[in-house]
């Protein structure tokens, strides 16, 4: 067993990663010696060169500290490494980012976000309403926060620990959660569970290792058994903790929390979209649960600036509004459109998507089509293979073939400006997980300095 509170050096193979990155800041932080491999730069590995960290680009065995107590690695890294042959060849202790994670947690009370979407914005929200009432919290997030240009929060002296509970490669059962929210479970990464099925009973698995407060999405809450569970929604009366009197002004949302014993009224969320109302509805059950005021809570919400990639505002401007978003999931496709179709209805919506694995592209090809025929324009972007091999058939254009609008478009990255440009947008949304945020850049930097806004 490793003994993670005496570790001296940590070696990191696929460092750059979101959940891995937080690991090492969180070491690093704790005075432990700090290294690591990645495949290519990033902002985040520059980020964290920044901080100290010794990183680099090539599979070169030499650069592996002589003294390393522990090897976290990710997935995503193949074992055919010359690097990851070494470490095991000297019999360095080798544990997953997620075992590392349940590690640390195990020793104080953690409250985790699940879902297969929306945990990461929930995740971010809930630590900032926990921070912003003063409590003491660490926090590990799968993107970063914008209040706190970070994907980590610590507190020396506090054993309480938020954290998103990612379902890819059952990770989120290293966890055992005093507190936890469930925000769906639709189909997803179907290349590691095969169906549907064994998706869902991985979260009820999940679920059965939350010794406390248990908070589910309504529509899926009848699949648990759960001695103390709840269930959330956006406006379903029905459900025990929703939103009442929604509005829209001036590009705020307003509502009033309903909870199962009081209603907290003329709550403002500072970020936009109706799916974000529903994060913040169950961060805030969480948040109460917890001890925090109903005054603290509003400015916690009021506060919140949302998290980089997540239904981000690049440009508001009268002539264009471009924001930059995660969605890589039909549904966080159709919860991003339908929340700019009604904060922009006099908008025409350019969509830009870059689809995120051959195998998820095959198994919701209907699904996405559906989802970006709510857009008015589409211009689709190959697809990101991330750790896949191409399937024969699956491309890009045969999605594309089947989305039903009449302005679509097939775009390579470095035409990517040049095609939005011809458009004349005003509405522009960029999708995707794969290496769609590093064009977002050119794209604001090319509308700001030629377009009239």
């Amino acid at each position: 067993m490793v003994d993670i509170k005496h570790l001296k050096s940590v070696y990191f193979l696929g460092i750059g990663g979101i959940g891995m990155s937080a690991l090492a800041r969180y070491f690093n932080h704790r005075k432990v010696s700090v290294a690591g491999y990645d495949r290519t730069p990033s902002a985040l590995t520059r980020q964290l060169e920044s901080e100290g960290i010794a990183i680099h680009y090539s599979d070169d065995t030499s650069k592996i500290p002589a003294a390393v107590d522990l090897c976290v690695f990710t997935p995503a890294v193949s074992s055919d490494l010359e690097e990851f042959g070494t470490i095991s060849a000297r019999k360095i202790p080798m544990l997953k980012r997620s075992e590392v994670l349940g590690l640390i947690t195990d020793s104080g009370c953690t409250i985790a976000i699940a879902g297969t979407h929306g945990k990461t914005s929930t995740t971010s929200l809930t630590a900032h309403l926990l921070k912003t009432a003063e409590f003491q919290v660490n926090a590990f997030i799968g993107g970063i926060s914008a209040n706190y240009n970070s994907n980590i929060l610590l507190a020396d002296d506090s054993n309480l620990f938020i954290v998103e509970a990612d379902e890819f490669d059952r990770s989120f059962l290293k966890l055992h959660p005093q507190s936890a929210v469930i925000t769906s479970m639709d189909a997803d990464h179907l290349d590691i569970y095969g169906d549907q099925a064994q998706l869902k009973y991985s979260f009820l698995d999940f679920s059965s290792q939350v010794s406390g407060f248990l908070l589910v999405k309504e529509t899926i809450k009848a699949e648990f058994n759960h001695s103390n569970c709840f269930s959330y929604a956006l406006d379903s009366e029905t459900a025990d903790y929703h939103a009442a009197n929604i509005s829209l002004v001036d590009g705020v949302y307003h509502f009033d929390l309903v909870t199962p014993k009081f209603e907290i009224q003329n709550l403002a969320l500072g970020v936009g979209g109706l799916h974000n109302v529903e994060n913040a509805v169950a961060a805030s059950a969480l948040a109460l649960q917890q001890g925090v005021s109903e005054a603290w809570l509003k400015i916690g919400l009021r506060t919140f600036k949302g998290v980089q990639r997540r239904f981000e505002p690049v440009i508001v401007s009268q002539n264009l509004v471009y924001i930059d978003d995660y969605a890589h999931h039909p549904e966080e496709i159709k919860a991003c459109l339908t929340s700019l179709r009604e904060m922009y209805p006099n908008r025409r919506i350019t969509a830009v998507f870059q689809p995120h694995l051959f195998t998820r592209t095959r198994d919701f090809a209907d699904e996405f089509a559906a989802a970006l025929s709510l857009a008015d324009e589409l211009l689709m972007l190959d697809i990101y293979p991330a750790r896949e091999e191409p399937i024969a058939g699956i491309t890009s254009q045969w999605l594309l073939d089947k989305v039903s609008l009449a302005e679509k478009q097939m775009v390579s990255k470095e035409g990517l400006v040049h095609a939005l440009s011809d458009l004349k947008p005003q509405l522009i949304v960029t999708m995707g997980a794969g290496d769609i945020d590093r064009l977002v850049k050119e794209i604001k930097d090319f509308f700001i300095q030629n377009y009239n806004q």
